[in-house]
C-alpha cells in the first residue's frame, strides 16, 4: 500500500482554523474576516463553496443571499453579476474562491461543498489556481464528496486532502463504540485523511478520547467544529484533538499560545 502524503496537514501539532474567515469578530466569509484570520498569524482559513449560475465560486455558506447580506435569491440561480453586488452585513462583498487562494498564498484553505452546482466550477477554479495541495475539500454530502474525488488530479507524490462524508463519519462513531472498522479502512486507503466534526451534540460530546483513538488508528486526523467556547477548546486539546475550527479566533490563538501549540511558542506558566 503506498504511503499517503497530504501536504494540506502538514502542519506542527493541532491546526487552528479561521471558521468562515472568523465570524466572531468580522462578517463571516468575508475578505476582511479573512485578512484579520491571517494578520493574527492563522494559516488555516476555513470557507464554503457555492457557485452562480454562470459558474463563479463564491465563499458563501447559505443557498441564498438572504440570512447575512443586504440582498435576496438563491445564488446557484443568479449570474455573478448579481451576486457580486451583495454586500455581507451591508458593508463587504462576497469574495470568489479564487480570489481568497491568490490573495493568501500562503494559507491552506478547507473548503465545504455546499451545493452540488459547486462541483464541476470548484474543481476546475482549483485547477486554474493550482492549489490542490493547500486544500482540504469536505461535505455534508457523501454523494457531494464521492462527486468530487471522481475529479481530483493524481499525483505521484502527494495526495488531494479530503474529509469523511456523514456516513464516515457515523461508522467512525460507532467503531469508537467497537463497531467494525472495515468500510472507514477502506476509505482511508482511498484518500480521506480526516474526519471533520462536531465537537458535540448539544450537551452530548461528540469528539471523545475513544473517538480520537480509534481515528489515528486509521490513520485519520480528527477536526471539531465549530468551537467557541474557551472551556471546550481546552477540553479538545487535552483530548489530543489534531484541529479545531472557531468563530473566536482571539480565544484559540491564546489558549494555543498559552499552551506553546502556536506555531514559534513556548508553554507560559500558570
Amino acid at each position: 500500500m503506498r504511503v499517503r502524503r497530504y501536504e494540506f496537514l502538514d502542519h506542527p501539532g493541532p491546526i487552528a482554523f479561521a471558521h468562515r474567515g472568523g465570524a466572531g469578530g468580522s462578517p463571516e466569509n468575508s475578505m476582511a474576516a479573512f485578512q484579520r484570520a491571517i494578520d493574527l498569524g492563522y494559516r488555516y482559513l476555513e470557507t464554503d463553496a457555492h457557485a452562480t449560475a454562470d459558474g463563479v465560486v463564491v465563499a458563501f455558506h447559505d443557498r441564498t443571499l438572504d440570512r447575512v447580506t443586504d440582498r435576496t435569491g438563491t445564488i446557484a440561480r443568479l449570474p455573478y453579476s448579481e451576486v457580486a453586488k451583495a454586500r455581507i452585513g451591508g458593508t463587504e462583498p462576497i469574495p470568489r474562491l479564487e480570489e481568497i487562494l491568490g490573495s493568501f498564498p500562503g494559507a491552506r484553505v478547507n473548503i465545504d461543498i455546499k451545493d452540488a452546482p459547486a462541483i464541476g466550477p470548484l474543481a476546475a477554479a482549483l485547477h486554474r489556481a493550482d492549489a490542490w495541495h493547500r486544500v482540504c475539500i469536505t461535505s455534508f454530502s457523501t454523494r457531494r464528496l464521492a462527486q468530487m474525488r471522481a475529479r481530483l488530479p493524481l499525483f505521484t507524490d502527494r495526495d488531494v486532502c479530503t474529509a469523511l462524508g456523514p456516513r464516515g463519519v457515523m461508522a467512525l462513531r460507532a467503531k469508537s463504540y467497537g463497531g467494525p472498522a472495515a468500510k472507514l479502512i477502506r476509505l482511508a486507503d482511498t484518500g480521506v485523511a480526516c474526519a471533520q466534526v462536531p465537537y458535540g451534540l448539544g450537551p452530548v460530546p461528540f469528539v471523545t478520547e475513544s473517538f480520537i483513538a480509534r481515528a489515528h488508528e486509521l490513520g485519520l486526523r480528527v477536526h471539531a467544529w465549530t468551537v467557541n467556547e474557551p472551556a471546550d477548546m481546552e477540553r479538545l486539546l487535552d483530548l489530543g484533538v489534531d484541529g479545531i475550527m472557531t468563530d473566536e479566533i482571539v480565544a484559540l490563538r491564546r489558549i494555543m499560545t498559552t499552551r506553546g501549540l502556536w506555531p514559534g511558542t513556548a508553554p507560559t506558566s500558570g
